[in-house]
């Protein structure tokens, strides 16, 4: 759907009620990528109440809650009180819930992903991590990758959308690993995980295709040593987890993600609206109804 055919330009609401530096920056490129593109956009900074009044606002297409807020489980409920017709990031439980279930279609219409790990996914394909030549849903086939880090709002849903693709996914945390699969057989439809018991990320990274990190902070680097040569190397934190000594040993390395996780969002806004008209439309099959009744019998 172009911009140019909408009756008004789609409104995104991002609740931006945390200092967290990583946070601001994400509204503040939202803020002027909606402005160069024909988005109208707005931050409010209180939550709940305003989340909740902003879900009854016909004028608001699209809902952002930049996390974190709270930093706990409350965090996880304002997520759950989003609009479903409204999550721009897909990380209400419906949408959660179908993606762990690798179920893309929900009543013939596309279902959301979150943006961020959608965003890895969408660099990923264009890097040809992902092997076009096999079918839709295999493409990651043969492919291993650490993620480095397993928060409920990136680093698990993104595990889950690469093993879900058939890769072999190592998920590390200050917990332990985490190994994601698709599981054996290939009528395994979803993912399943298994605790690594013992391993640690000097023994994952040494034999991962891509290493992706996202550790919060300044003080995290991925060692070096660790990486295989020619490893794709991502970093989605908003410090560097990668020092510059990484081009050596990485056959493609990609410093940051946000401009491309921004695009998502907006993509993810305009699916939003276009499921909405399509689901005011009316139907071929009621039009033909009411004109068969308005025709008189002979």
């Amino acid at each position: 759907m172009a911009l140019a055919k909408l009756p008004k330009p789609p409104l995104l609401v991002g609740f931006l009620a945390n200092a967290d530096p990583a946070a601001r920056m994400y509204a503040h490129w939202t803020a002027k990528t909606c402005k160069e593109n024909g988005f109208a956009f707005e931050v409010d900074r209180e939550e709940l109440d305003h989340i909740i009044a902003a879900n009854q606002d016909k004028a608001v297409d699209g809902i952002i809650v930049y996390y974190p807020i709270f930093g706990n489980r409350q965090d996880q409920y304002l997520q759950q009180i989003t609009d479903v017709s409204k999550d721009v990031e897909g990380l209400c439980h419906r949408y959660i819930f179908n993606m762990y279930q690798n179920i893309r279609f929900l009543d013939e219409q596309k279902l959301q992903k979150p943006c961020t790990p959608l965003a890895i996914v969408k660099i990923l394909e264009h890097l040809h991590i992902y092997n076009p030549i096999l079918p839709y849903g295999n493409r990651l086939l043969g492919r291993t990758l650490t993620v480095i880090n397993r928060s409920e709002v990136v680093g698990r849903p993104l595990a889950v959308l690469l093993a879900n693709g058939r890769a072999c996914v190592y998920s590390v945390d200050i917990d332990g690993v985490q190994q994601f699969t698709r599981g054996e057989g290939i009528r395994k439809r979803h993912h399943e995980v298994v605790v690594k018991s013992g391993l640690k990320l000097d023994d994952v990274a040494p034999i991962s295709d891509v290493v992706i990190s996202g550790v919060p902070g300044d003080k995290f680097k991925v060692p070096v040593r660790l990486l295989r040569d020619g490893a794709v190397c991502i970093n989605f934190s908003s410090q560097k987890n990668f020092g510059p000594e990484v081009k050596e040993k990485a056959s493609i390395y990609v410093p940051a993600i946000g401009k491309v996780t921004i695009v998502v969002l907006l993509r993810n806004l305009l699916r939003i609206v276009q499921n909405r008209a399509d689901s005011q439309a009316p139907s071929a099959t009621a039009l033909e109804r009411k004109e068969t009744s308005s025709v008189a019998p002979l």
